[in-house]
């Protein structure tokens, strides 16, 4: 494989108590019932998805697309503010030592993520110069389990998608790994996933497969 694509939350960083906080601090102002198992569904989906997850739940009077697009900007405002807190130390030496271990060996390397925050989470942890190319919510119209996003990532790197192998925590994004064409890696959640052409327990682990 010439190229790694890795998802970014749950997998180089882990920001899902912030989106949990984020969402169910709207979903209180609006009396909408939200938990974590309802938060669970949203990983790995676009904001405008999420939102229509959580009105699922909603019973007032039908809300209009520009309602919506306030409520969604309402939840970035909160997010970006408790993204706004993390540092370098959010990322373990673990996943810095094998992204470093992984470039030296010639790979390259992006990111493959449906969040528009990618590049800001990056800045924040000081990861910006370790990836090659980002491929995130703002150059995408279609978020996973649909391949866009890996897609584009791998032409950013010039690289063929038979050569890339995808990095993902969720279900959803192996689906959209393997609809790009390109070989996947499941952690975390999806290291359960039968479809995942690798299963590994930890970051390092893939050493063993680079």
């Amino acid at each position: 494989m010439k190229a790694f694509i890795f998802d970014l939350d749950g997998v180089i960083v882990f920001t899902d108590k912030f989106h949990y906080q984020a969402w169910k601090k709207m979903a209180d102002e609006l009396g909408i019932y939200f938990d974590e198992t309802i938060n669970n569904r949203l990983r790995g989906v676009s904001r405008a998805e999420s939102l229509e997850i959580i009105l699922e739940k909603y019973e007032g009077e039908p809300l209009s697309g520009e309602i919506k697009a306030q409520m969604m900007e309402q939840k970035n405002r909160t997010y970006r503010e408790l993204l706004a807190t993390m540092t370098p130390d959010d990322v373990t030496e673990e996943v810095r030592e094998t992204l470093k271990r992984l470039r030296e060996r010639g790979h390259k390397l992006a990111i493959g993520s449906s969040s528009k925050n990618a590049g800001f989470i990056l800045d924040k942890v000081g990861l910006t110069d370790a990836f090659d190319a980002v491929s995130d919510g703002n150059n995408i119209t279609r978020s996973k389990p649909d391949p866009e996003v890996f897609v584009k990532a791998g032409e950013f790197l010039g690289v063929n998608p038979k050569e890339c192998i995808v990095v993902e925590d969720a279900y959803a994004g192996i689906d959209a790994a393997k609809a790009a064409g390109m070989a996947s890696v499941g952690i975390g959640d999806a290291s359960g996933y039968e479809k995942a052409d690798y299963r590994i327990e930890t970051f390092g682990e893939l050493l063993d497969i680079g």
